[in-house]
């Protein structure tokens, strides 16, 4: 046979814009997959937690439910008594009786928190004795609690109505756990591509037979079926085709009637006995689209397209199989299978904030890493280890934030990035220090859109606009205050912020400086939120209920975290009452409605919006504006003007008024 030649060798890019503009690129079919089958699967809608992790005040150890009042000033030396009750929580079980003041219960690792208590003693800090004639069982207490000490609160590591994972994530064992943390049997995911698998030559044998002179063993359907693995995509391994243009014509057509991607391995090239081109110069619709691409290695590369399914001829030299499978064909399966682009990451950042470790023991602290401000000079030098390695583009300034819930949580690890290991004679981290972050997987992805500030619902809805529009975004919830700081440093793209300034009665502007700028959000009315069969609460003016709540102990608050906004609005509206419950923080406006909702407080402050989704009573103090607060540098950023573009669409405007939010 004479040799044919090449057709058009194009540019790598020519070729690729070809080979899209010719399919349909986006995810396949919706499918649901049980728990147990999940792992490896995108998903293809948001999962919203119908129940808190956990779902119920949790004791973390074996000890005594406390009101951490009882035990201020205690001491080995001068131990508190308490009144040490009948009644013993086990796990499992609800509690019958409540802690009163001056009152002890005992309580198991996992027991429910009896209310009343907002502590618990460990068992090693407590002693039991009998009192005096008539005074029954005594607990001796050895050690002054804080509220909230030795309890995991219900909710405080995943909310009902919170969105735990969102669209486009790929399941690992990280989200899975989190799955089934929260009762999920089963999840809605993008059908898996299938990907059928020819190799072609009458040279090519299978891995296990005998070596033959002039023959090669089949490494490129392993190499190729393992890839797709790797991708979330279910390979479909069709065997070897001698040298038959008939019989290769069959088995592409086989594949293409069950399959999503065909892939042929050999026989590209248009030299004697080269049958794969051949064959699939014979598919209409449009057929070939790229036969030689200027690619070294992988010159040889065919990319056809029919009924709207890629069919690719790889080189048969197995370096430029995979080269070009890599570079032409992963992105496809990925896009079928809901996947983002690949990318990679780096591991060098600095400390976002002081991090304090016991001495004697190594500590892992996983972190979520944002890309930050390059930097300077004067900054210390990396270790001689990182130092020698070649700086990763665009990577090479990151801030690491801890991401710590406590031991108990499976969200921490789910969401981290990596982690830093704190060795056992460090006692502090200093804030800004360089550390080594280990990845927890293979990649990282920067995020297109970092945000960093106060928590809301509508902020959440926008977020999961941008990740259904292809971008992927990272949240912080750290409070405004802390929110607007780190804009100020350049650690984020933008924040959301809700900051009254007291002198001018003027909400977020007044916060800015030359160095950022404002993109206006929404309005929103914060206000006391209470069970609406609370006398307490229903009915009775602003003045009625503040007195009220200062003057009964047994009406308890759950409060927001420090540097939010809403608990900079709270201490001006106590003006420095502290009701019972102030100390115990809430990081969200759907945890304040949770409490409240399930007894463990009984009143707080949040948005209307959570509130009526909550069926809770609704008390208004002030309407609030919730804004974007931007770095200048990064005002251009592509994800940037996306948010821009969502805040001025009728459509989602509408949409964030039906959260009750103020547009």
């Amino acid at each position: 046979m004479s040799q044919d030649q090449f057709l058009n060798v194009i540019d790598r890019d020519e070729a690729e814009r070809r080979f899209h503009a010719a399919l349909r690129l986006e995810p396949l079919q919706a499918d649901v997959a049980s728990l147990e089958r999940a792992l490896g699967r995108v998903l293809s809608h948001d999962v919203v937690a119908r129940v808190d992790v956990p779902s119920f005040d949790r004791s973390n150890v074996d000890g005594y439910a406390v009101r951490a009042a009882d035990t201020f000033g205690a001491s080995e030396e001068r131990p508190r008594r308490l009144r040490l009750l009948d009644e013993v929580i086990a796990t499992a079980v609800v509690p019958r009786g409540e802690v009163a003041a001056g009152a002890a219960m005992t309580i198991a690792t996992g027991g429910m928190v009896p209310r009343g208590a907002d502590a618990i003693v460990m068992v090693e800090h407590a002693d039991e004795r009998v009192g005096g004639p008539g005074a029954g069982r005594e607990l001796l207490v050895r050690r002054a609690l804080s509220p909230g000490s030795g309890i995991a609160f219900a909710g405080s590591d995943i909310l009902a109505g919170e969105t735990v994972l969102r669209r486009g994530d790929l399941l690992t064992s990280r989200e899975t756990g989190v799955l089934a943390a929260i009762g999920a049997a089963e999840v809605q995911v993008w059908r898996q591509p299938r990907v059928a698998i020819i190799s072609t030559g009458d040279e090519i044998i299978a891995p296990g037979q005998p070596m033959r002179p002039g023959f090669v063993f089949d490494s490129n359907a392993r190499i190729l079926a393992d890839a797709v693995l790797e991708l979330g995509a279910i390979p479909e391994e069709l065997g070897i085709v001698r040298d038959d243009a008939d019989e290769l014509r069959r088995r592409i057509h086989e594949a293409l009637g069950f399959c999503d991607v065909v892939l042929l391995s050999g026989g590209t090239s248009k030299g004697a006995g080269d049958l794969s081109y051949r064959v699939v110069r014979e598919l209409s619709d449009p057929g070939i689209v790229a036969h030689g691409v200027a690619l070294k290695p992988g010159k040889p590369i065919c990319l056809a397209v029919t009924q709207g399914k890629p069919v690719v001829i790889l080189p048969g030299f197995p370096t430029s199989a995979i080269f070009t499978f890599h570079e032409f064909v992963a992105p496809v399966i990925r896009r079928l299978g809901g996947l983002p682009p690949a990318s990679h990451g780096t591991i060098p950042a600095r400390l976002a904030v002081k991090v304090n470790s016991e001495i004697g023991r190594t500590e892992y602290l996983l972190v979520g890493l944002v890309e930050s401000a390059p930097p300077s000079p004067s900054d210390p030098p990396l270790s001689a280890s990182r130092a020698a390695a070649p700086p990763i583009p665009s990577l090479t300034a990151l801030t690491a934030y801890p991401m710590g819930k406590g031991s108990g949580s499976v969200t921490t690890f789910s969401h981290a990035d990596g982690f830093v290991t704190i060795g056992r004679h460090e006692e502090i981290v200093a804030a800004g220090q360089v550390v080594d972050v280990k990845l927890l997987g293979r990649d990282l992805r920067p995020a297109d859109l970092v945000a960093i500030g106060s928590h809301c619902v509508g902020f959440d809805f926008l977020l999961g606009q941008l990740r259904q529009r292809g971008w992927h975004t990272k949240f912080l919830a750290v409070g405004s205050t802390a929110g607007l700081e780190a804009a100020k440093r350049g650690e984020c793209d933008v924040a959301g912020i809700h900051l009254l300034d007291p002198e001018t009665g003027k909400y977020n502007r007044p916060f800015l400086t030359p160095e950022l700028e404002l993109i206006p959000g929404y309005g929103r009315w914060q206000g006391i939120v209470f069970r609406p069969d609370d006398a307490r609460f229903a009915g009775r003016s602003l003045a009625e209920v503040l007195e009220a709540v200062s003057s009964d102990a047994e009406c308890r608050m759950v409060n927001r975290n420090q540097g939010s906004g809403t608990r900079l609005l709270i201490d001006r509206l106590l003006k420095g009452a502290r009701p019972a419950g102030y100390e115990l923080q809430a990081r969200s406006h759907n945890a304040v409605t949770t409490s409240v909702v399930q007894g463990r407080a009984d009143w707080g402050v949040a948005i209307r919006g959570v509130a009526t989704q909550a069926r809770l009573g609704f008390l208004p103090l002030a309407e609030e504006r919730y804004d974007f607060v931007v770095p200048q540098t990064r005002a251009t950023r592509p994800a940037v003007v996306a948010l821009r573009e969502l805040l001025i669409d009728p459509q989602i405007r509408e949409a964030l008024r039906s959260l009750g939010l103020e547009t």
